[in-house]
């Protein structure tokens, strides 16, 4: 008489011991560095005043300068003389000290000096990121 020996079936599972180890660890950690950070956020600590500390802005404004073809500096629709620009452009350097961006946007037939005039008051008004700007060639069509 033969015996038959019944040899199972092949296992084709995953083993999961070491995906169960990980997520353990990980639990771990999260939870761990979650009680650092209360922590932090928990000190009674009094904070210094300061009396030239700046307060967070956001990003400035653009300052346009227009100039027309006589030479005429136009800002927020009106037109200004050189000493109210220059007014104009210290107020903006004041409001946003090292990040007010001025566009110049010059009538192409205007005189270049003119042009130069912007540049010079924005320098002197502390403002060291302005653009002459152009216009986009047409595109044929």
């Amino acid at each position: 008489m033969s015996v038959k020996i019944d040899k199972g079936s092949v296992s084709g599972g995953i083993n999961m011991t070491p995906m169960i180890d990980c997520v353990f660890l990980l639990l771990i950690f999260f939870l761990v560095s979650a009680k650092y950070e209360e922590d932090e956020r928990e000190m009674s600590v009094v904070l210094p005043q300061a009396s030239e500390a700046m307060p967070l802005v956001a990003r400035p404004k653009e300052f346009f300068v227009n100039v027309d073809q006589q030479g005429r500096f136009i800002i927020s629709g009106r037109q200004v003389g050189e000493q109210e620009l220059f007014a104009a452009l210290q107020q903006a350097a004041a409001n946003n000290p090292g990040k007010q961006t001025v566009i110049i946007r010059a009538d192409k037939r205007c005189v270049w000096q003119h042009v130069m005039s912007v540049m010079n008051l924005c320098n002197k008004a502390q403002i060291r990121d302005y653009r002459v700007t152009a216009a986009e060639p047409a595109q044929a069509s």
